[in-house]
């Protein structure tokens, strides 16, 4: 059992870090045996663990009596140690003891974490305050610039990885459904519903110039063939024919979507409004924001999406910041679908502190916003669903990889070779840590003049050779929702073996099973994560596993 020690005001974090890494824990008692004691911010208690985890920039009384001496460095910093980079937002502190190493100051040789020996405990002395970081990743998030580093994911590593090798076994339900070996969801922001609609606006001319004039350049570079570059001027020449109504809207294609995906459950997110831009959001420029199409005039596209059993949401203007908003855009939007509108991706993901609260105000289960525009990877550091501080309900499902930031000119305008390699690096942090790799490809990004459908396809592809669950978002997050409601409530340690009971509502097979994972503890030369045992968890499970000899398991009493 973990015991942790912190501060009144880092409670709600520190409960919302141990839905991430769900393993036993509780909140410290005086005179309780812990085999793991984790003090944040807060004066080391006299206590019987065997491993003691210190966090935290300034001094404490403990760092005093044994000579541990702490450099309070106030600049964000990169850090690196055994379970890889991770990045630190907070104050932290260089620390000078005699002690292992664990992490250092990322090219130099500043330790920021040690290992000690005191007495009968090993003692870890980290100089961040653990939850502080928690905090920033859940509310603020990573800039750009730390995109790829599953932050949040490395901190739960490193607190794994000192128990495992403390000699103790482990037992935790891991973010990965099983049978599978992470999830991926299949979302789309409906921006462009039909070109018919745009009437020498910014957005036809944008066309023109790209399907007529670079579509030429990026032929010559091999990044669209020969084929595509015809398809794009015959749009071109299509658009007048268009406009008059005389032809087909080559914008106004969704069933290619039930084409590709040939069954797979996807998210499609509709603005409900049009001509509506809606509020700024920190100063950005709002003129170019309103959609040109009308949602109640897509009722029959809505409902054939969900008779192929995809999802429809909203793709919100203002509600990110007025529940009111929020709510009638929701209203809006509900009047063409049959199921229950649940879940939200704001419209160019506006987003600030309080939106979390103000989309559960407005009556939604999730929202989706939380990533970047100009880059992918893992803002919140993690791809697992989270309660953001500030709500009861409402669970954040971390955008992670959105076309446009790939593309883009602006933004990252990868090749497809370098956008193949940046995905194959975002799918092994998915195979390691778990969690849900949320796609965003735009209603018109298969169409002329994009013609990203053969990277979508192949995407597709590899997520299906990675065993990878592709439900909804609204079904992962209820995946998500039925891990937060697992009780693991029995682990007894006796006799070189460990078993352990725990328990989840059944839900009669509609979203796959949890995995109950026993770690053996590691040897100084293994992984942390070589040895484990998962089980099928759906319904009550009692299993018991036996330890390797060689390895002394603390006794409690």
């Amino acid at each position: 059992m973990i015991g942790v020690l912190a501060t009144n005001e880092a409670r709600p974090v520190v409960q919302e870090f141990f839905e991430l890494f769900k393993t036993p824990w509780e909140f410290y008692r005086k005179g309780a045996a812990y085999d793991v004691l984790l003090c944040n911010g807060v004066e080391v208690p006299e206590a019987a663990a065997s491993l003691v985890m210190i966090y935290g920039a300034k001094p404490n009384q403990f760092d005093r009596a044994h000579g541990i001496k702490l450099e309070v460095q106030p600049a964000t910093a990169l850090l690196d140690g055994p379970e890889g980079r991770l990045a630190i937002y907070g104050p932290w502190a260089s620390i000078g003891a005699p002690g292992k190493r664990l992490l250092r100051e990322s090219g130099q040789e500043k330790a920021v974490g040690v290992v000690l020996r005191h007495g009968h405990q090993t003692v870890v002395r980290i100089g961040f305050d653990l939850f502080h970081e928690i905090q920033h990743l859940l509310v603020k998030g990573q800039p750009a610039v730390h995109a790829r580093i599953p932050t949040l994911e490395r901190h739960i590593a490193l607190l794994r990885d000192q128990i495992l090798r403390c000699g103790f076994p482990l037992v935790e339900i891991p973010p990965v459904p099983a049978g599978f070996n992470f999830i991926a969801c299949l979302t789309h922001d409906v921006d462009h519903y039909g070109i018919r609609n745009h009437r020498l606006d910014h957005t036809m001319w944008g066309f023109l110039y790209r399907a007529a004039v670079t579509s030429v350049l990026r032929c010559w570079r091999g990044e669209i063939t020969p084929r595509q570059l015809l398809a794009n001027w015959a749009a071109v020449g299509r658009l007048p024919l268009v406009q008059l109504g005389w032809a087909g809207d080559f914008w106004c294609q969704l069933d290619r979507y039930l084409e590709i995906e040939q069954g797979l459950g996807s998210s499609f997110y509709f603005i409900p409004f049009n001509n509506r831009r809606g509020r700024s959001c920190k100063g950005r420029d709002v003129s170019r924001r309103a959609a040109r199409y009308d949602v109640a005039e897509l009722r029959e596209e809505l409902r054939r999406l969900e008779r192929a059993g995809c999802e429809v949401g909203l793709h919100g203007i203002d509600a990110w910041c007025d529940a009111g908003a929020g709510q009638a855009e929701r209203e809006r939007l509900a009047e063409g679908v049959n199921s229950r509108l649940e879940g939200v991706r704001m419209h160019w993901l506006f987003f600030e502190d309080q939106s979390p609260a103000t989309l559960e105000a407005a009556g939604f289960s999730y929202d989706s916003s939380f990533g970047y525009n100009e880059s992918v990877g893992f803002r919140a550091g993690t791809a697992q669903a989270f309660q953001p501080p500030g709500v009861t309900q409402l669970l954040e499902l971390p955008l992670i990889l959105m076309d446009t930031a790939l593309f883009y000119p602006h933004y990252l305008n990868l090749s497809a070779a370098a956008a193949e390699q940046v995905v194959a690096e975002l799918l092994r942090e998915a195979r390691q840590f778990g969690g849900a790799v949320t796609i965003n490809w735009h209603d018109r990004s298969i169409l002329p003049e994009r013609h990203w459908d053969g990277f979508y396809r192949r995407l597709l592809r590899r997520l299906r050779d990675e065993q990878a669950w592709m439900p909804t978002a609204a079904n992962a997050v209820a995946w998500f929702r039925k891990r937060r409601s697992a009780r693991i409530e029995e682990v007894v340690w006796r006799n070189g073996t460990v078993r352990v009971r725990a328990s989840v509502a059944a839900d009669a097979g509609k979203l796959p099973a949890l995995r109950l994972r026993l770690h053996a503890p590691a040897t100084p030369a293994e992984s942390s994560e070589a040895r484990f045992v998962d089980f099928t968890l759906d319904g009550t499970l009692e299993e018991t596993m036996d330890l390797p000899d060689r390895t002394p398991v603390p006794q409690l009493n």
